[in-house]
């Protein structure tokens, strides 16, 4: 009716776009865009365009819109990323003669050293967090029922979690494909948890950020396991019977599990007052967002990952430290989120809250892992004793920064999943 349409028009506020045309605002009323309006003398009606034309408003759009220009800064982010992370293990391995790798020891000055640095890092929020009190509040907000996707979540945990524990003859074939059944399961159950507390989760208010995590959790961890193949840090076992297509789509599957875990345990953790508000008002780092300390961290990535190559025994810790250095640094360059954007006004989530959820979901790693057919076995220098299911105690500091790393990966990548749904639906 267009008495109605002229009704709704005139009670709506015009939304002005920030993406132009030939210099002019496209302005959408009620989030439904308009025929285009271009320049006299280029074209009349959309139907109108050449290919050409259509081709050069289209990339015009693309990088002028803010979403747009984000989304192209974070795939440049990763693709430096990508190129950083496989070139320089590799330099380091040729520039030394042989690199050594150290099998499994235990030695006591190392172990306290590595220990005292862990404790200062990670001591003064963990202190904060125990520390803090909530103000009182009137009326505690009541949670809202479990989904019954969570429910089947824990359902399927508690059925993979016996067979993979078990050894029943009749389940032998499918025995060592019970990890993905478990993180699907978790990944379910912590997302319903989130919703749960909190109204929000992941799964279901940014599906297309969460699907999109699983591609690119599977070919983050496939980094992992090249660069193992310079320290010797860990290797499976219950797998040999398998050919190697069979175990690169194995491999591949249970992979794409791991970022879509650790940033919805993050959103879970995130619920919890003492976590999120016992995180905020601590010590400011102003130099924190400056462009020179970026600068700092990307050579100190850089350098950890070419002595990877070159001194594996001793540079191992740098498998979980560089990663979040050069993610964090090219992100701070490309005026992107960043864990280190809060720091300047003392805002420490974006640190606390993915270490916290990487150790969360290790403890699982590791639990489940542990009484597994297929499984994965270490062999850490320096400090392989006083194990924690098969990992040594102080071996779970890695998934402190490797927690950080995650989410930097993952608001990269849903970054540009979001700008590519928001241009699909515009």
């Amino acid at each position: 009716m267009p008495g109605k349409d002229t009704l709704e028009v005139r009670e709506r506020q015009p939304v002005v776009s920030a993406c132009r045309n030939d210099h002019r605002r496209i302005h959408t009323v009620g989030g439904i865009r308009p025929q285009w309006q271009p320049a006299a003398g280029l074209m009349r009606t959309t139907a109108g365009y050449t290919g050409a034309t259509r081709t050069s408003n289209l990339y015009a759009c693309m990088v002028q819109s803010p979403g747009n220009r984000k989304a192209l800064k974070g795939v440049g982010a990763l693709i430096i990323f990508a190129l950083l992370a496989t070139a320089l293990p590799w330099a380091g391995s040729l520039a030394v003669a042989t690199p050594v790798r150290m099998a499994a020891s235990f030695d006591w000055p190392a172990f306290l050293a590595y220990a005292l640095v862990i404790v200062a890092c990670a001591g003064p929020l963990v202190w904060r967090i125990a520390r803090w009190r909530a103000e009182p509040v009137t009326v505690a907000a009541s949670p809202l029922p479990l989904p019954w996707w969570g429910w089947a979540g824990a359902t399927l945990i508690v059925v993979a979690w016996l067979f993979a524990w078990t050894r029943f003859p009749w389940f032998e074939p499918l025995q060592r494909y019970t990890f993905t059944p478990l993180w699907l399961g978790y990944i379910l159950i912590i997302n319903a948890a989130a919703f749960r507390r909190s109204g929000r989760c992941l799964l279901r208010d940014r599906p297309a950020c969460f699907v999109i995590l699983f591609p690119a959790s599977a070919a983050f961890w496939w980094y992992f396991e090249y660069i193992n193949r310079y320290v010797g840090n860990w290797h499976y076992a219950g797998v040999e019977s398998i050919g190697d297509f069979e175990y690169f789509v194995h491999a591949t599957i249970s992979f794409s599990t791991v970022l879509p875990a650790v940033s919805s345990t993050r959103e879970w953790l995130a619920s919890f007052p003492r976590l999120s508000r016992g995180l905020l008002g601590l010590w400011s780092v102003p130099a924190a967002g400056s462009r020179a300390v970026a600068w700092i961290l990307l050579a100190l990535g850089m350098a950890g990952l070419f002595a990877i190559g070159a001194w594996p025994g001793y540079a191992y810790a740098m498998v979980w430290l560089a990663p979040v250095l050069i993610l964090t640094a090219l992100q701070s360059i490309g005026r992107l989120p960043n864990p280190l954007t809060g720091l300047t006004c003392g805002d420490w989530r974006g640190i606390g809250l993915p270490a916290l959820a990487a150790l969360f979901c290790g403890f699982f790693w590791e639990l489940w892992n542990w009484q597994s057919l297929a499984h994965w076995e270490y062999a850490i220098p320096f400090v392989h004793r006083f194990l924690l299911f098969e990992m040594p105690v102080l071996g779970y500091a890695g998934y402190l920064p490797f927690g950080i790393a995650c989410i930097a990966i993952a608001d990269l990548v849903c970054t540009g999943a979001t700008a590519a749904s928001s241009s699909n639906r515009g």
